[in-house]
């Protein structure tokens, strides 16, 4: 399974892991973008709801996404608060670290070194207790956010290396696929929202400043091919039919419970897909 991410939008695959707990269906392997890897961390854990926590009651505090919050941490989203005050162990809301770990299901993540442009695949083993460092990484949204550091290396958003990694799962040698989007499944990404902020991580990230310039073009390659996939049974592509006043960093409380009770009613069609 591959959840996209998508920032706010994203609650569209919390509704679709919380109804295949729900029906108790497990995967082989995880591949979590962004916003996505994080949801997968509690889908692993199988802690039904706790997703949907996090985006219709934390995600509305200053401490967790704000301008002030750019100000004070040069990140709009706080992502130590996120993944680390309220999931640590001793936190709010703490991921059953144990659970998670005991699960077999696999899981990558997928980040985009900020200091050559290239792909990082992290596996399950890098999330440790109280360290998800990882999904920083994966959820640092070039100029929104500072690239996040894990071991030495900076590392921006996985959605500008790869935001669709539908190949990626095919090559590890899976042969049916749930592709989780958090944009309309015919919607063509334009490269115009991405110029700007291009041009302002140029300065200091120019590798990862390319990967962003072109990020519209890889995810259109890559949802075309898992849409040639989907027309061969490989892939099973699940997307809301309408974005209910949600973007990556905006946000509405009747916006996030519309995408997430839509997330929830999309999943029904898994389990015929994985009988096919």
């Amino acid at each position: 399974m591959i959840d996209v991410g998508g920032g706010f939008r994203a609650i569209f695959g919390c509704g679709v892991m919380d109804r295949m707990l729900e029906d108790g269906i497990d995967v082989d392997m995880c591949y979590g973008v962004s916003a996505g890897a994080a949801n997968m961390t509690s889908f692993i854990a199988r802690q039904h709801g706790r997703n949907h926590t996090f985006y219709t009651k934390y995600a509305f505090r200053k401490e967790y996404a704000s301008a002030e919050s750019f100000f004070k941490n040069h990140n709009f989203a706080n992502l130590d608060y996120i993944y680390g005050t309220l999931s640590n162990h001793d936190g709010e809301n703490p991921l059953d670290f144990a659970a998670f770990e005991a699960n077999e299901t696999g899981f990558t993540v997928v980040a985009c070194n900020a200091e050559d442009g290239s792909t990082k695949y992290f596996d399950k083993s890098r999330v440790r207790f109280d360290d998800f460092d990882i999904i920083k990484a994966s959820s640092a949204v070039p100029v929104a956010c500072e690239p996040y550091v894990v071991d030495g290396v900076p590392y921006f958003d996985g959605g500008i290396a790869d935001p669709v990694p539908v190949q990626k799962a095919l090559e590890d040698g899976y042969d049916r696929v749930i592709l989780i989007l958090s944009r309309l499944r015919d919607e063509v990404r334009k490269q115009q929202k991405d110029l700007a902020p291009a041009r302002i991580l140029e300065r200091s990230h120019p590798a990862a400043a390319e990967k962003l310039r072109m990020r519209y073009k890889t995810y259109n390659d890559e949802l075309e091919l898992a849409k040639h996939y989907e027309a061969e049974g490989k892939v099973l592509i699940l997307a809301p039919e309408d974005l209910y006043g949600l973007n990556t960093l905006k946000k509405n409380f009747e916006g996030l419970e519309m995408m997430y009770r839509k997330g929830y009613a999309a999943a029904e069609a898994i389990p015929a897909f994985l009988q096919a």
